[in-house]
């Protein structure tokens, strides 16, 4: 039973969180780390090792994001939306690409048990770089969680229906964010 509410608060807490992103509201830093401590208990109770430890990562990286949000722009002001370069973005990509290869290796060696250990590695590496892409206010951050969202269903379905139908919510607030991120998007990006 404790479970199943650690795993509905995980979820209204994530809704918020991501609702919050698409509105470049602040305030998806703090419920955000609200939301990460609550999925690791979640997740590490279902042995999805690499995506629990991911949340304490995402922990770090909520506290880098609202940093760079608040002061990480010109003249450290905030950060404004922006397009990433052509480099930064294959770089991003390359980088998820290796993370997934060391995590999986890292999984099969220490973590015999893992559940579906590519997916865990691979949605890990991607998640890791769609935050960095969020932190950094890079548009481009919305095709990643698209994509790991997509994923996460797939995976969540298994044992975790919760978090399934929260994946599959999630993709629609990304489409949303991805549009009105773009609006608002200086024009001579």
């Amino acid at each position: 039973m404790i479970w199943k509410v650690l795993e509905i608060g995980a979820l209204a807490f994530t809704l918020l969180n991501v609702w919050l992103a698409v509105r470049e509201n602040i305030w998806t830093w703090p419920t955000g780390i609200v939301c990460v401590l609550l999925t690791f208990v979640v997740l590490l109770h279902q042995h999805y090792y690499f995506n629990a430890w991911l949340q304490m990562l995402y922990c770090a990286l909520s506290i880098h994001g609202w940093y760079e949000w608040l002061h990480g722009g010109e003249h450290h002001h905030e950060r404004r939306v922006s397009y990433a370069s052509l480099r930064v973005w294959a770089g991003t990509i390359g980088a998820a690409i290796v993370m997934t290869f060391i995590f999986l290796a890292l999984q099969r060696r220490y973590v015999p048990d893992a559940a579906m250990p590519f997916w865990d590695a691979s949605t890990t590496a991607f998640s890791v770089s769609g935050q960095w892409l969020l932190n950094m206010k890079y548009i481009e951050n919305w095709f990643f969680w698209i994509a790991v969202d997509l994923a996460y269903v797939a995976m969540y379905a298994r044992g975790l229906p919760y978090l399934a139908i929260l994946n599959a919510v999630l993709i629609v607030l990304c489409v949303k964010g991805l549009v009105d991120w773009r609006r608002s998007a200086p024009a001579s990006a």
